[in-house]
């Protein structure tokens, strides 16, 4: 992150609703979490409908906004049209609603809400591509940058056609698209973007330097070509790419993990703040996803395949998500609110603008909360289901608010 500079960097009050908004989308999730029971099943569409409010209304909502600060200062340019950023979050919005009601209610809405998504994606697509080719900068996070969206392009279109088709406007299997459209948007948007923002984050809050970044190549160009076999054997039905891109985006996977540990042993930054500790977490949860995998795919129940998305969506890229924004909102409010006081007045550091309780009781009641819901699966205890849940609506309440205090702070010196 070297050479910031407040000419690249756009406006906070631009990527602040992204937060919010992302934050209360996530309460709204584990709130809606308490309708469920142990038992469910991605056959129902109520299922999915939960699956679209947390992955369009909280993942995405926050990986635009930390992309919208992140991709200008990687490249050292301006974006290309940062106005766009204040109508992609409320189409993201509403587009998200429509949808998860077109899913729990009618799918009349699904290709009005599939519309409305689309075309926020497009547009995000659309600025990242083209302020890409303003930037002369090349690193492995720039071309995850842009292989990411193709793939949310890719993604988010095979879902439109589903969309279309549950809507009873086209007529095709969705069935036969739904393994591209997930693997599209999860292994190839979300997995890449995380892959691509790790190499810069990680480093830059662990103080980390002088790594090797080689299994970050090769985890890279695994994880493209898992997805993109995928995609095809989807396409297909052919069952054999199918076994084969999922141990190949599993090899990536393992390569992205040394990546980390690589970075890990370097960063000179010791403590173990809840930062350390949710990305520790994240992580752990991540391994129990792959395992669980492992085993639906040698004959487990579809409860093992349940429980390994859960930890695959609400513990790695949850805990990593929830930790990023302990230490991106602070620097972007102290960057927009304090820099320009360097030198002129006593100015905080970043760890203060914490609220350092409310955190950690976040991390603690999401962890309690995840591993019994994760567990409720497998054991089909609806009692430890609806335990686990009632603590992941405390965290979430606790990170809405928390959220909330970080950009708030300092407002008074403006």
């Amino acid at each position: 992150m070297n050479g910031i500079s407040r000419d690249f960097a756009p406006p906070f009050k631009l990527i602040a609703p992204y937060f919010l908004v992302g934050a209360l989308f996530y309460l709204f999730a584990m709130i809606a979490l308490l309708m469920f029971e142990s038992t469910l099943s991605f056959a129902n569409m109520s299922t999915i409908a939960w699956v679209h409010l947390y992955l369009l209304g909280f993942v995405m909502m926050i990986i635009f906004g930390a992309m919208a600060q992140l991709v200008p200062v990687v490249l050292e340019v301006g974006h290309a049209m940062v106005d766009l950023f204040y109508v992609i979050w409320p189409m993201l919005l509403v587009g998200t609603l429509v949808m998860v009601g077109g899913f729990a209610i009618t799918p009349m809405l699904l290709p009005l809400g599939g519309v409305v998504v689309l075309l926020s994606m497009a547009i995000f697509a659309l600025d990242l591509f083209m302020t890409l080719k303003k930037g002369e900068h090349k690193s492995i996070v720039v071309s995850a940058m842009g292989t990411s969206n193709i793939f949310l392009l890719l993604g988010i279109l095979s879902g439109f056609v589903m969309a279309l088709s549950f809507g009873g406007m086209i007529s095709v299997d969705p069935q036969v698209w739904l393994k591209a459209h997930v693997f599209a948007v999860f292994g190839g948007y979300v997995m890449l973007t995380i892959m691509g923002i790790s190499m810069v984050l990680l480093p830059m809050f662990g103080l980390a330097h002088g790594f090797d970044d080689k299994p970050m190549h090769r985890g890279y160009k695994l994880m493209i070509l898992g997805v993109s076999l995928m995609m095809v054997s989807s396409l297909l039905s052919w069952k054999f790419l199918e076994y084969f891109s999922i141990a190949l985006s599993f090899v990536a996977i393992m390569f992205y993990f040394y990546q980390i540990y690589l970075i890990t042993k370097t960063r000179a930054r010791k403590e173990n703040d809840v930062w350390v500790k949710s990305i520790a977490f994240g992580f752990l949860t991540l391994i129990f996803s792959l395992l669980f995998t492992v085993v639906y795919l040698f004959g487990g129940s579809e409860a093992w395949l349940v429980s390994s998305a859960w930890f695959l969506m609400v513990g790695f890229v949850g805990f990593l998500i929830t930790a990023h924004l302990f230490k991106i909102i602070p620097f972007l409010v102290w960057f927009e609110r304090y820099a320009p006081l360097v030198g002129k007045q006593k100015v905080p550091m970043l760890h203060e603008m914490v609220p350092k309780r409310q955190a950690d009781a976040q991390m603690i009641f999401a962890i309690i909360g995840t591993l019994l819901v994760g567990f409720s699966f497998i054991v089909a205890s609806d009692a430890l289901f609806k335990a686990g849940a009632s603590f992941m609506v405390v965290s979430a309440v606790y990170l809405v608010y928390s959220v909330y205090m970080m950009m708030q702070y300092g407002k008074e010196v403006l």
